[in-house]
């Protein structure tokens, strides 16, 4: 018993009939390609936690009575057409 019921004569079987269907040369730029694509997921990630650790410098100024509500667009023209 091999792996989770599969021994090792089936699994090598798996492998010849994949290569005999993809070709060595496929199978060598596809495991490259998901290799970089892993690699690129983990710089990304490890981007993504240097961004949360750094506290962020710019605060929103606080909008002025005078100013309408930024969430509110229709309110911009409103006051532009006034």
């Amino acid at each position: 018993m091999g792996l989770g019921g599969i021994s090792l004569t089936e699994l090598l079987i798996v492998l010849v009939i994949v290569v005999l269907i993809f070709g060595t040369k496929r199978l060598k730029t596809i495991g490259s390609d998901l290799g970089g694509a892993i690699k690129g997921f983990r710089s990304g990630m490890n981007t993504e936690d240097a961004k949360d650790d750094k506290p962020a410098q710019e605060t929103p100024k606080p909008l002025a009575s005078s100013e309408p509500d930024a969430e509110f667009p229709e309110q911009k023209q409103k006051s532009r057409q006034a």
